[in-house]
């Protein structure tokens, strides 16, 4: 199957049943489904799970996708919802940064006061994050993590274009206001 159809073709196909379609899809756009549920999450295996569970209802769903140009957003959605669901299930809100590229610097590369110093700010943020209602803290990762535009943001959250505004710069200014009181800058 030709790698450059689009995600609206490649969704027509899966409805159709062509696996090859599907597999394509996944391929695509599972690392970033993966980033997003663990920044969600806080937990990388809940987000390996929720990555198949998102990927199985794209499967299931197939039919029912109506081609927009908004794949990204409709997936991201879906992701978020049992994402959601699934922190109220645990009824505990968690949140551990996806870091690209953390754990693959050459031994020795940094100083260690450097390191420690960037690891508790790291650890500062983390905090201040997870103490953002649920839909701050999902509007900045869609935004930070994984460099959707507010358009897309909004669709994938079904809101408005002002709703994502006011969530982000809510979110920012409270990020920006614990970090503050812990002595941390922004």
């Amino acid at each position: 199957m030709n790698r450059d159809l689009s995600d609206d073709t490649l969704m027509a196909a899966v409805a159709r049943g062509e696996e090859a379609a599907f597999g394509l899809l996944v391929h695509r756009w599972e690392h970033q489904v993966r980033a997003f549920l663990s920044a969600m999450l806080g937990n990388r295996e809940e987000a390996e799970d929720l990555t198949q569970d998102t990927f199985v209802k794209v499967f299931a769903e197939a039919g029912r996708y109506r081609p927009a140009g908004m794949f990204r957003s409709w997936l991201m959605r879906i992701a978020g919802n049992l994402a959601r669901s699934r922190l109220r299930r645990r009824k505990i809100i968690g949140w551990l940064p996806f870091e690209p590229g953390r754990h693959d610097r050459p031994a020795g590369a940094r100083d260690p006061q450097r390191e420690l110093e960037d690891d508790q700010t790291a650890r500062a943020v983390r905090e201040a994050l997870a103490a953002l209602p649920e839909r701050q803290r999902q509007a900045l990762v869609l935004q930070r993590f994984q460099g959707m535009k507010y358009r897309e943001i909004a669709s994938a959250m079904d809101t408005t274009l002002a709703g994502v505004e006011s969530l982000i710069q809510r979110g920012l200014a409270g990020l920006r206001e614990t970090l503050e009181r812990q002595g941390v800058e922004p």
